[in-house]
C-alpha cells in the first residue's frame, strides 16, 4: 500500500482481514458446511457465528485490494504494471497449485491414495482451492487496466466530482449498497452457485464492486475523508443491518414459507447479506484511519509476513487438523489444538524457510531482500 502517505490503517486492516479467513479455515471443519477435513461431530453455533464473519472478511479484503491497484499503478505504465501483477500473483498461484494445494488434495482423499506422489499420478494436483483468491485478484487487475487509465485521466474528472458530492452527504456511501444488492440479485438467478470459480458472474461481480469501490474512493478526491467523517453513521446502520441480519437468519423457514415464495426469500437473504457487509466493511474502513493509521514495527513486520501466511494457512490447518480431528476430545479443544499447532507452524516455516531466501520470498509473492 505505498503511495505519496502510506496508509496504514488499510495495512493493518489487510492483515485482520486475513487473520479473519484464517481463523474461519480453522472453524470450517465443526461447522457442518463440509470442508476438505470433516470432524465427526458439529457445532451449530459455531455456524451460526461464522454465517456472518463470512459476510465481511473477503469483501474486505478485495477493497482493499483495488485501493492497493491504484497506487500499484500510479508508479507504473501499464506494462510494468501488468508485469508486477504477474511476479506477485501468477508466480505464487503456479507455485501453490502444484507444491501447495496437493497436500490438501492428499488429506482430503487420503483413504483412495496409496501413497502423496499418487496425487500427481491421478493428475488430481492442478487446483486453486483457497488460492482462487489470488487467481481472482490477478484477472481483475488485468480485464480493469482500461478502468483504471481512464480514473487517472481528465475524462474522469467528472465521474470523481459526482462521487465526491454523492460521498459528501451523510447517506452517499450507503447508497452504494443498492447496486451491489441488485447485481447480486439479479445474477444470482443465472449462477446460484456460491463456487469462487472466475466464471461464476455471481460471485465475480459481488466481490468485483467491492474491488472497484476500492478503486473508486482512491480516485477520488474525499471519499476517505467522508468514510472517516460519516463512521457513526455508518456504524448505526451497520448495528440496523445487524439485527435485520440475524433476525432473518434466525426466522423460522416454516413461518414465512407459506406467505413466500423461494426465490423471493432467497432475494431478501442476498439483500441482507449486501447490506451487512457494505456497512460493516464502509464501517471498519473509517475507524480504521482513527484507531490503525500509526506507524510500527510490528505492523511491518505482520505486512510482509501476511501475503505468504494467506498461501500456507489452509494446507497447514488440514494437515495438523486431520491428526486432531481423530482425537475423542470435544470441539472446543480441537479448536484451540487446530489454533496451538497451525498457527506457530506457519511462522516457523515463514521465518525459517521462506522469509531469509530470495527464490522462496519471490514464490511466495514477496520483494527480494536487497530491494527493501
Amino acid at each position: 500500500m505505498a503511495g505519496k502517505k502510506r496508509r496504514y490503517d488499510l495495512d493493518w486492516l489487510r492483515v485482520i482481514a486475513i487473520l479473519a479467513v484464517y481463523l474461519h479455515h480453522i472453524g470450517m471443519p465443526f461447522n457442518g458446511d463440509g470442508f476438505h477435513i470433516v470432524n465427526t461431530e458439529s457445532s451449530k453455533v459455531l455456524d451460526d457465528i461464522m454465517v456472518f464473519f463470512e459476510q465481511f472478511r473477503l469483501p474486505l479484503l478485495f477493497l482493499i485490494s483495488g485501493t492497493g491497484t491504484m497506487f500499484a499503478f500510479s508508479k507504473r505504465t501499464w506494462i510494468q504494471f501488468l508485469k508486477e501483477r504477474s511476479t506477485r500473483l501468477i508466480i505464487p498461484l503456479i507455485f501453490g497449485m502444484l507444491f501447495i494445494v496437493p497436500p490438501q488434495t492428499y488429506f482430503e482423499h487420503i483413504k483412495d491414495f496409496n501413497s502423496y506422489w499418487d496425487v500427481y499420478r491421478s493428475g488430481a494436483f492442478f487446483e486453486v482451492n483457497h488460492l482462487w483468491f489470488i487467481e481472482n485478484l490477478f484477472i481483475l487487475s488485468a480485464m480493469l487496466i482500461p478502468l483504471i487509465l481512464f480514473l487517472k485521466s481528465s475524462k474522469a474528472h467528472r465521474l470523481i466530482h459526482l462521487l465526491d458530492t454523492i460521498n459528501s452527504k451523510k447517506y452517499g456511501i450507503f447508497l452504494w449498497v443498492i447496486p451491489l444488492i441488485i447485481i447480486t440479485i439479479v445474477l444470482k438467478k443465472i449462477n446460484p452457485s456460491d463456487s469462487k470459480d472466475i466464471t461464476n458472474l455471481s460471485s465475480t461481480f459481488y466481490y468485483g464492486y467491492f474491488f472497484v469501490a476500492g478503486m473508486l474512493f482512491t480516485a477520488s478526491n474525499n471519499s476517505w475523508n467522508h468514510l472517516k467523517s460519516f463512521r457513526k453513521f455508518n456504524f448505526i446502520v451497520f448495528v440496523i443491518s445487524f439485527i435485520l441480519f440475524y433476525g432473518y437468519y434466525l426466522l423460522p423457514n416454516q413461518s414465512i414459507s407459506p406467505y413466500l415464495s423461494i426465490s423471493i426469500r432467497w432475494n431478501i437473504w442476498y439483500l441482507v447479506c449486501g447490506l451487512v457487509s457494505w456497512t460493516l466493511v464502509t464501517t471498519l474502513l473509517g475507524y480504521g484511519q482513527i484507531w490503525f493509521n500509526k506507524k510500527s514495527t510490528l505492523l511491518k513486520k505482520c505486512n510482509e509476513a501476511i501475503y505468504p501466511f494467506y498461501i500456507l494457512h489452509q494446507t497447514i490447518i488440514i494437515i495438523v487438523g486431520y491428526y486432531i480431528l481423530q482425537l475423542d476430545i470435544s470441539i472446543l479443544s480441537k479448536i484451540v489444538l487446530l489454533v496451538l499447532g497451525s498457527f506457530p507452524l506457519i511462522i516457523i516455516i515463514y521465518s525459517v524457510l521462506i522469509y531469509p531466501f530470495n527464490i522462496p520470498r519471490l514464490l511466495f509473492g514477496m520483494k527480494k531482500k536487497d530491494s527493501l
